[in-house]
């Protein structure tokens, strides 16, 4: 499930990316840029490369943010480990430790 959503993040992140470096050397001429008032002195490819990840690694931290954001409680709040594996002391493992009224003991503490 994990390597399903990284593809969520990476794929239409880079989609998008192709698409902005696309959008933004078609008004600006990598030769021209200027840092600090000074020629930015990199070859064309090279600034096509560092924008081109620059904008992968935006628009994966959006997507990311919106993967994270669609996530339900339960996938959220779950125990990662299987009930007959967990410790003790394990608060998902005491039914009378769950909070509120629909506590059920009969799901192993789970809300």
């Amino acid at each position: 499930m994990l390597a399903q959503r990284l593809m969520w993040i990476a794929w239409p992140a880079f989609l998008m990316a192709a698409v902005l470096e696309m959008v933004v050397f078609a008004f600006v001429d990598p030769s021209e840029l200027h840092w600090a008032g000074e020629r930015l002195g990199w070859s064309r490819q090279a600034v096509y490369t560092v924008t081109f990840f620059v904008f992968w690694a935006a628009t994966m931290a959006s997507s990311a943010l919106t993967t994270l954001l669609s996530m339900s409680p339960w996938e959220v709040n779950r125990c990662p480990v299987p009930p007959d594996q967990r410790p003790a002391d394990c608060v998902r493992n005491d039914p009378m430790r769950v909070q509120g009224s629909d506590a059920r003991p009969d799901c192993g503490g789970c809300a």
